[in-house]
């Protein structure tokens, strides 16, 4: 019991829990991590957040929107908190890898023509920028033609 003596004043002790608030400048998604609802269970034991994940082994089954509009549906996984994470998500998802993989290739194309020279000179002739078109289209064209 605390003992408190004239003109003295009784601090309630504080608890410091490791969970800090989210900065303002931070975003918050909540999702259901498991398709089969649970009943609440008291659980005891669990002294660190891996062995929370193999516990409750959270899964849930995503439903992803192709460029064409169909659905397309994968299961996620959680292990550990890296999974929530971009590349966490993407190394689980072969549609998420197809999707960076197309990023990559379209953010390489982009650096290669911002520093081509003769490329930046000949789309600035209106002449050369047309053959160029029509060379790209006829690129195109047999492509589409050779995948048939």
């Amino acid at each position: 019991m605390n003992e408190v003596e004239i003109g003295g004043q009784l601090v309630p002790e504080q608890s410091f829990e490791a969970i800090a608030n989210i900065s303002s400048n931070k975003t918050l998604l909540v999702q259901k991590l498991t398709s089969k609802p649970t009943k609440p269970e008291i659980t005891k034991g669990l002294k660190t957040i891996d062995e929370v994940f193999q516990h409750f082994k959270p899964k849930t089954e995503i439903e992803f929107e192709t460029a064409e509009g169909a659905p397309k549906k994968e299961e996620l996984s959680f292990t550990n908190l890296g999974d929530f994470g971009k590349q966490g998500l993407i190394s689980q998802s072969s549609f998420l890898q197809d999707l960076q993989s197309q990023k990559d290739t379209y953010q390489n194309i982009f650096k290669q023509l911002k520093n081509n020279r003769i490329l930046k000179s000949a789309l600035n002739n209106p002449e050369a920028k047309e053959a160029y078109l029509k060379a790209l289209k006829a690129m195109i064209d047999e492509i589409d033609g050779a995948s048939s």
